[in-house]
């Protein structure tokens, strides 16, 4: 399994920006299909967006597509999520997970093997 940790969460208005990077460890980060997923309080934790390991093949979530964009620089084992246009309803703890190696990119949670300790995003009205 690959050590992923998540940063640049914090809290900011709505209509504001944010970008999350997911730092991944070892040498084969470039194998894995990466996802974004979020949990909100009271709420079960939800997909978000999830890219290939070539980083050629993205899909969203119907609530952030168009204001959320995610991508890969697998020269630094980074991972990102850039969140334009947010919402009051997109605060949640975000996580970065990843899939075994050379699988496909997937929406489905279970899909997903290793997982970050998560990172909190506050959008205030």
């Amino acid at each position: 399994q690959v050590q992923l940790v998540e940063s640049g969460g914090g809290l900011v208005q709505a209509g504001g920006s944010l970008r999350l990077s997911c730092a991944a460890s070892g040498r084969t980060f470039r194998s894995y299909a990466m996802g974004w997923f979020r949990q909100a309080p009271g709420k079960e934790r939800e997909f978000v967006a999830t890219i290939s390991w070539r980083g050629g093949t993205t899909a969203y979530a119907d609530p952030v597509k168009g204001r959320f964009t995610i991508s890969r620089d697998n020269a630094k084992n980074t991972v990102y999520l850039q969140m334009n246009s947010l919402k009051p309803e997109d605060t949640a703890v975000y996580y970065c997970a990843a899939r075994d190696p050379w699988e496909p990119y997937s929406e489905r949670e279970t899909d997903f093997t290793s997982w970050g300790p998560g990172t909190q995003v506050t959008v205030s009205s």
